[in-house]
């Protein structure tokens, strides 16, 4: 009884000081501590300890204002997404309905911003290395490229225009090569500047230049020709990815429940799936719709076209509907066909929004892998609630591709334009166009079109 007492309170000074001097250099654990007596043996001090230490333990309750000011963020977040969400859709009818210049315009302001985003993700580090022309040089390659790129556009849509003019003429003619002139003085260049301690980087920075201008400009250039072929090809891609967002967002939320791939956690294949049973359903309503309009079937023969008046032309087959039939099954009664109805369109509009769909998210899965990679949630801010152009054009820039070469591969009546014509006669020697001028004369004489007595006067 007596040696109880005795050994209450009391701390032995050897066997601490062996626990914090040990050989080992072991960390004390979880039992060691549990070992150790408190200075004070008495209940109250024990008690006394312990409601301390349930009140340091304790947080504070959250501050009703901080909950107010999360609140109040994501209400004004919405409000400004919401609002410029409005913004865009008007900008681009506006541009979609005032004619095909308005649209170009609208083109080359996002090739411009998003180049300018995605340079920025890799071109950081320029300021403290010392490299003056960096940011420079990305901007001549920029220029350089859709010098090159708008000038093949405009030459192959507008040759009858611009080969009546004599200096016209020659830039059109010598195009290209003026374009590669352009390109090898920015290259000299860089060669020229670079610095023994900084090579990686300003190689680096070279190749993700031209990465981008691969993934955005050139991209965009067939986007530009499809409005230069028609509207339809221009705003029907576009509709179809803009659709099949919205639709996956609907269908994700409503029944998501199968993660489609890591790098978009919120995707999922139920609504991966159900988009794409709604785009296609969408796209053959609004294909429907275009068709009666000719100011979007009809190729941008006249810039100064508009939604209200001044697109004429003879349709293409491929807006005309036609009858299909079935063969002769066996199972079948003779002379028994199961037919159908509808234009061409309706049928390729199938496989664009299959693509739309399928194929096209592609793009936003891999920038979304882009920013992961450089560790940021946006590309920019260009568009306030919405982050970057790059963040809205990510899909669009692959649909855009995929539609001109569809429509250059399936759909287009590849015959000799007129202006192919011109530019071909015009590269005739002075005899030779002569010759080729009184062979026409008499052919429409023939053909009564008019008297070349009238016409020569």
């Amino acid at each position: 009884m007596m040696s109880s007492k005795k050994g209450r309170g009391v701390v032995f000074p050897t066997k601490t000081k062996s626990r914090q001097n040990s050989s080992d250099g072991r960390r004390p654990s979880f039992s060691d501590a549990g070992e150790e007596v408190p200075l004070s043996g008495s209940p109250t001090a024990l008690r006394s300890s312990q409601s301390l230490e349930n009140i340091k333990e304790q947080e504070p309750p959250a501050a009703p204002s901080a909950t107010v000011s999360e609140y109040e963020k994501k209400k004004a977040n919405f409000i400004t997404r919401t609002l410029w969400t409005f913004v865009m859709i008007g900008g681009f009818f506006f541009a979609l309905l005032m004619g095909h210049i308005y649209v170009i315009l609208i083109i080359t302001a996002i090739q411009i911003v998003s180049f300018k985003e995605v340079i920025a993700i890799a071109n950081v580090p320029s300021k403290a290395r010392d490299l003056r022309f960096t940011k420079a040089l990305n901007w001549y390659f920029l220029a350089s490229t859709m010098y090159f790129l708008y000038g093949e556009s405009v030459i192959y849509y507008f040759r009858h225009i611009i080969f009546f003019d004599r200096a016209l003429q020659v830039m059109a003619t010598h195009h290209r090569f003026i374009s590669f002139t352009i390109h090898v003085f920015g290259f000299v260049f860089f060669v020229g500047t670079l610095k023994k301690d900084h090579l990686k980087f300003q190689f680096s920075q070279f190749a993700w230049t031209h990465m981008a201008l691969f993934l955005i400009n050139v991209q965009a250039h067939f986007i530009m020709n499809n409005v230069f072929e028609g509207m339809i090809w221009f705003f029907l891609p576009a509709a179809l990815v803009i659709t099949n967002d919205i639709f996956a967002y609907i269908c994700g939320i409503t029944f998501g429940r199968t993660q489609l791939i890591k790098l978009s956690p919120k995707k999922t294949v139920e609504g991966f799936v159900g988009a794409w049973v709604m785009t296609v359903v969408f796209g053959i309503f609004l294909t429907n719709v275009l068709l009666r309009s000719k100011y979007f079937i009809c190729p941008a023969s006249n810039l100064g076209a508009t939604v209200f008046a001044g697109a004429e032309c003879e349709p293409s087959s491929v807006f005309i509907p036609q009858t299909y039939s079935t063969p002769d099954f066996w199972f079948l009664p003779p002379g028994y066909h199961l037919s159908i109805t509808t234009a061409p369109m309706q049928i390729h509009t199938f496989f664009w929004a299959t693509f739309a769909s399928l194929i096209a998210p592609f793009g936003g899965f891999f920038a979304s892998g882009l920013k992961r990679t450089f560790k940021i949630k946006d590309f920019g801010d260009s568009i306030p609630g919405h982050g970057g152009v790059t963040d809205r054009m990510d899909c669009q820039f692959i649909m855009g591709m995929f539609a001109y070469l569809y429509y250059q591969a399936f759909i287009a009546t590849h015959k000799t334009s007129l202006g192919e014509v011109v530019s071909g006669a015009i590269s005739l020697s002075s005899g030779d166009q002569l010759y080729l001028l009184r062979q026409m004369a008499k052919y429409l004489a023939d053909q009564g079109v008019f008297t070349p007595e009238v016409s020569f006067t």
